[in-house]
């Protein structure tokens, strides 16, 4: 008696198929009604952060490939198009804010305009300013 196995052809192939977008257009739709994470005048956008981020294990976005909704935050106008002219990174460098956080944030409160408000004030007040350290005296806290 014998007996033979039969292995699937696609037994030991290797195939990497992309996970297909989140999208959560009720979210989007109630970032544009939150104030601008960067203080700014105009209409208010959600604007995607592409880059990644493993601490939230949130990968990079390829070219063509917009993230999944649950990674945009809102933005004005002018200060998306300053986002994307300078760099992502560069730019959250300079104003000195965790978008990824904040985005994760605002996505685990969808949809609660008061959790949605404190999560943008909480992070506005992080935002960089002027280096005060010249105006320091040695030894001193001010």
């Amino acid at each position: 008696m014998s007996y033979e196995f039969r292995r699937p052809d696609t037994a030991f192939s290797v195939t990497k198929q992309k996970r297909p977008r989140q999208t959560s257009d009720g979210h989007l739709k109630w970032l544009r009604t939150l104030p601008s994470l960067v203080p700014s005048s105009g209409p208010v956008e959600a604007a995607h952060i592409r880059f990644a981020d493993p601490r939230y294990f949130k990968r990079e976005t390829g070219l063509g490939e917009k993230p999944d909704d649950r990674w945009a935050i809102p933005l004005s106008a002018s200060e998306h198009r300053k986002q994307h002219s300078m760099g992502e990174q560069d730019y959250w460098a300079s104003v000195g804010i965790d978008p990824v956080f904040v985005a994760a944030m605002l996505f685990n409160n969808s949809g609660n305009d008061e959790a949605g408000e404190q999560i943008i004030s909480q992070a506005q007040t992080t935002l960089r300013k002027p280096d005060n350290s010249s105006n320091r005296k040695a030894g001193t806290n001010v």
